[in-house]
């Protein structure tokens, strides 16, 4: 540790920073990241150790296809769940975000910590702004403005006990990492290829586990009308197949392909490419050129469409630690919506009790996989699961994604709400008071009659309505995205019950109560 203090004296203090992308910078790195083990054996077990967690919330993903995510910049109030982390005494946050955050909605995560007061947590939260909104990525923002790196440093009282913590890692949270002198709690990017549509499927096959018949590493759109033309020979009554960007989002970098009503014989390049004409991008506005451009540029798979009379989008969520254990911390069924059902709107916990512990074991065999190739912290699993005639489920793997999101955060707030855990080995959540708990969570509650409804607003209604969420029932709503529900009419819930009926209920209940106090 103290080699890693001399580290980041070296080139902080006197701004001689290595080159981005550099021999350098990658050895500064890794040597950061040893000293990372140290921290996770000797600091996180411990609720009263000091430690400093540095926040970026940074979406760095395609600018194009994230414009087309409604009020996106706001995501980055999504990991204001780890405000949470207050309710250990001594840990310090430092939450960097592109605009600054309400001091209201500030307020209301922290009026959930349980056994800490706001005003002893607010001393121990540090927020900086970097006042820009512009479609930048939040870490780019940061490393164009040396002034803001110096405080986010000065805020760092111990390097040893300090780490950083990003939604996504690209090389430029490796290049902040490398700047401030702490290690970063994410896969190194340049293992980037393992998180990839691409890569994911590689994995799938070395880990004997079921995922749709298809290609990878695709460029160009000869190769992707290869790889149609070679799935419907194979399987002819085959109506649709799914081609991905290796680095989508969310849904967004995907496309739909319906097959022509076409003899085997016409199964051809020409009618092919001609059927492409129809091609259907599922992000709204992103035409078709646009979406030959990333996929020429980022490669990309071409896969079938599985269908199934009764099929689910479960996912499960693991951790790799520092010292290569694993931790299947949540299953989910994800609801998704859109024409084909591509679009993430939000999520139910845990998975069907008919599958989620099957889910699970294939979930950890893919993180096994992963944690031997050096893949590191949060991420989950996306996968298929189709009923069979005797009523089993069929598991088909479909994508890695090697970051925090969706359902990071509805999962982390109600982990620190209630003190409890998941068990994989039976599907349940028990929370430190030995109770089940469920909950039904959504980032896509959108209407037009919400726009300018402030954070005020939302949580007076909240609180006239008894939404808000009970620490000691451990059941109610807490709302995220509260700060793009003004412009874009648009918010976020996690509703916890007793019973996913219960759960289900609370959303019920808000939806009901925004509609009355808007119409």
């Amino acid at each position: 540790m103290e080699d890693a203090v001399k580290n980041r004296k070296a080139f902080t203090h006197n701004n001689n920073f290595p080159l981005s992308g550099s021999d350098e910078e990658r050895k500064i790195f890794n040597h950061l990241q040893e000293g990372f083990k140290e921290q996770f054996q000797k600091i996180f077990p411990d609720k009263l150790a000091p430690r400093t967690v540095v926040i970026v919330p940074s979406f760095t993903l395609d600018r194009d296809i994230l414009s087309k995510v409604t009020g996106v910049m706001q995501y980055e109030q999504r990991m204001l769940c780890l405000l949470m982390l207050l309710r250990m005494p001594l840990t310090k946050l430092i939450y960097i975000t592109s605009e600054p955050v309400p001091e209201s909605i500030i307020d209301y995560y922290l009026h959930l910590l349980p056994g800490i007061t706001g005003d002893h947590a607010r001393r121990r939260l540090t927020l900086l702004s970097c006042f820009d909104a512009s479609p930048k990525s939040l870490t780019q923002k940061i490393l164009e403005r040396p002034r803001l790196l110096e405080r986010i440093k000065q805020q760092i009282t111990d390097v040893s006990n300090t780490h950083l913590t990003c939604f996504n890692i690209t090389p430029l949270e490796k290049t902040l990492a490398v700047r401030l002198g702490i290690p970063l709690f994410g896969t190194d990017p340049d293992k980037f290829y393992e998180g990839s549509k691409s890569g994911a499927r590689k994995t799938f096959r070395e880990c004997n586990v079921n995922l749709a018949d298809g290609f990878e590493d695709l460029h160009t759109r000869a190769d992707i009308i290869d790889a149609i033309i070679k799935l419907k020979r194979k399987n002819p009554a085959l109506r649709k197949a799914v081609i991905k960007i290796n680095d989508g989002f969310s849904g967004d970098g995907n496309a739909i392909f319906r097959y022509p009503e076409l003899t085997a014989d016409d199964v051809n390049e020409k009618n092919i490419d001609a059927a492409l004409q129809n091609l259907s991008p599922v992000a709204k506005d992103v035409s078709k050129e646009l979406f030959f451009e990333k996929f020429n540029l980022m490669g990309g798979v071409v896969e079938e469409f599985l269908e199934g009379k009764i099929k689910t989008s479960p996912s499960v969520q693991c951790v790799i630690n520092p010292d290569k254990t694993i931790d299947i911390v949540s299953t989910h069924d994800q609801l998704l919506g859109g024409e084909d059902g591509q679009i993430f709107i939000g999520a139910i916990f845990p998975a069907d009790k008919a599958y989620c512990v099957s889910l699970a074991s294939e979930g950890k065999k893919i993180a096994q996989a992963l944690s031997d190739k050096g893949a590191l912290g949060r991420f989950a699993i996306d996968f298929l699961s189709i009923q069979q005639d005797d009523e089993s489920w069929k598991h088909y793997a479909i994508e890695i994604n090697l970051r925090k999101g969706g359902t990071t955060h509805p999962f982390l707030m109600l982990q620190f709400l209630t003190n409890g855990k998941y068990d994989a080995d039976t599907g349940k959540f028990i929370t430190a008071s030995g109770n089940e708990r469920f909950y039904f969570a959504s980032d896509n509650v959108t209407n037009e009659n919400y726009k300018g409804l402030t954070p005020h607003d939302l949580i007076d209604i909240a609180m006239f309505h008894s939404l808000m969420y009970d620490g000691a029932a451990q059941e109610g709503v807490m709302f995220h995205l509260i700060g793009a529900l003004s412009e874009f009419g648009k918010l976020g819930m996690v509703c916890i019950g007793s019973s996913p009926q219960r759960a289900k209920e609370f959303y019920d209940k808000a939806l009901q109560v925004l509609d009355y106090e808007c119409c």
